[in-house]
């Protein structure tokens, strides 16, 4: 595992879609909840992280971006009480040393606009077409904390509430989606930047019809996620990524959710039919994973570094 809390050559780890670990989730009205996700994730190296939320009522996740904002405020009045105090200080630097949890930065809407086809562990009663009184309905008054969306970009609508988003700060990312290449192509065009999960919940790679996936993969400026446990994607799908794709654009997640464990991550995460529920590696892990697997560390290290702060300076 990578330990290192600045990551490499003193760039910061960041985690850009964590649902939650170890007992805890973005479904709480408890912001000592969220905090404790920050600190379970800052423990294993991680320095940022963006807090995914479930589909659900809109009611229920504007509850839950509302816990997610006061726990950033509380993380913000913690950082300003420890400028107050002097520089140099025993005191300070005993505070510093201490501060462990990872840094909330903002909130990761997965869906409501996804295809109920491909809701993989997701609720498909909470799917819905795109809109824009939706979505304004949604993020009222969450403007400043909403960093990137999950959007399937074949929906009716779809192309359009892309390009409002876009011009709104919101970064979109094309997932849980049965797009073809075109319609991915489309979604592209109209300002999507990113595609949540390479290769899970969406249409996968054929010969005739590369779908979504193949569009993330030969597009060069689009950024994909890759969530890197043992369970998610093929060791050779793995390569075969790192081998087509610009590896600018490639960033790792973990996708933890509440009953994700900070381990090893040998056992998948699943629901009673084996249906893979989420991450089980934070992305420090899934990092030193594919580094003992033979991967350069500069080349990994970016993917959960430079890469993925790259990405976030397009709505942060």
């Amino acid at each position: 595992m990578i330990t290192e809390k600045q990551g490499f050559h003193g760039m910061k780890i960041i985690d850009i879609h964590t649902h939650g670990i170890s007992g805890y989730d973005t479904r709480t009205t408890s912001a000592d909840h969220i905090l404790s996700i920050a600190a379970l994730h800052g423990a294993s190296g991680v320095s940022g992280i963006l807090l995914a939320v479930y589909p659900s009522s809109v009611d229920a996740m504007r509850t839950q971006m509302e816990t997610i904002k006061k726990a950033i405020e509380h993380q913000k009045a913690e950082g300003r009480s420890r400028k107050s105090e002097s520089v140099g200080s025993l005191r300070s630097e005993i505070s510093t040393w201490k501060c462990t949890s990872a840094r909330i930065i903002g909130v990761y809407l997965e869906g409501p606009f996804v295809n109920p086809l491909k809701c993989g562990a997701l609720n498909a009663k909470y799917c819905l077409n795109p809109s824009l009184h939706d979505f304004r309905t949604l993020t009222d008054g969450y403007e400043d904390i909403v960093k990137i969306m999950t959007v399937a970009p074949e929906l009716p609508g779809s192309l359009r509430l892309i390009k409002k988003m876009t011009d709104r700060g919101v970064l979109v990312s094309m997932g849980h989606s049965d797009a073809t290449y075109a319609e991915a192509e489309a979604g592209f065009h109209a300002g999507a930047g990113g595609i949540t999960h390479l290769f899970n919940a969406m249409r996968g790679f054929h010969h005739r019809e590369p779908g979504i996936a193949g569009f993330g993969l030969m597009n060069r400026e689009l950024y994909i996620e890759i969530i890197a446990d043992p369970h998610h994607l093929h060791e050779k799908t793995i390569e075969f990524i790192f081998r087509t794709k610009n590896p600018e654009r490639i960033i790792i997640v973990s996708d933890t959710v509440r009953n994700s464990k900070r381990t090893a991550g040998k056992m998948p995460v699943t629901d009673e039919k084996g249906k893979l529920l989420g991450g089980t590696m934070t992305v420090a892990e899934s990092a030193g994973r594919l580094i003992k697997l033979g991967y350069k560390k500069d080349l990994i290290m970016r993917c959960i570094t430079k890469n993925p702060e790259r990405y976030l300076s397009f709505c942060c």
